[in-house]
């Protein structure tokens, strides 16, 4: 990085606004930094910008995500040729849970056919009891909300939870309600 010394000009123009964008090396950073407090031009072009980018930090994300009209005319102006038109980005949507049993209720991310195995989420009804189990092979959980107690130990978000086969779990129930992600057997036996 280089700072030309002297009259103020273009160069710490380029400078100032890289530093309010965030857009330095780090390393360069102190160095822009103490340019902008040794110069009066520069901290008033500092002052000047900063609460433009403050303005558009604060903008609401959707305003900035063209519609479906505005991209369809882009890529007819751009002329696209053999294009109809830009994809419009899809829109997410929530898949559905399917009810397993009385207040318990998953969503199927995959399934392993060769290892017996499923990846889920599942999400428990506060007050819900999952029966006593018996695990045919390891069983991953992690927490993503609530609390889930699996016989005395109480997990949280962002808790991960292993238990190696041929353990049993007494009592799986949450006071709170919960989800988590779940990759267990489909083998495990009810006790």
């Amino acid at each position: 990085m280089s700072i030309s010394s002297g009259p103020h000009g273009l160069e710490h123009s380029k400078w100032v606004c890289l530093y309010v964008l965030r857009s330095l090396p780090v390393t360069d950073v102190p160095l822009v930094a103490a340019q902008i407090a040794d110069c009066a031009d520069c901290r008033a072009e500092l002052k000047t910008l900063q609460p433009v980018v403050d303005a558009f930090v604060a903008w609401p994300t959707d305003v900035l995500r063209p519609s479906a009209s505005l991209w369809e005319r882009l890529a007819q102006r751009v002329g696209l040729e053999g294009h109809r038109g830009v994809p419009v980005p899809p829109q997410w949507v929530e898949p559905e849970w399917k009810d397993v049993a009385p207040g318990i209720s998953c969503q199927l991310l995959a399934t392993d056919e060769d290892r017996h195995r499923v990846t889920m989420l599942v999400r428990l009804a506060p007050g819900t009891d999952y029966p006593a189990h018996r695990h045919s092979s390891v069983e991953e959980l992690y927490m993503l909300a609530g609390e889930l107690i699996v016989d005395e130990q109480t997990y949280h978000p962002g808790e991960y939870r292993r238990a190696d086969a041929g353990t049993v779990d007494h009592r799986v129930w949450s006071e709170t309600g919960c989800t988590c992600v779940l990759i267990t057997s489909y083998r495990d036996v009810l006790l």
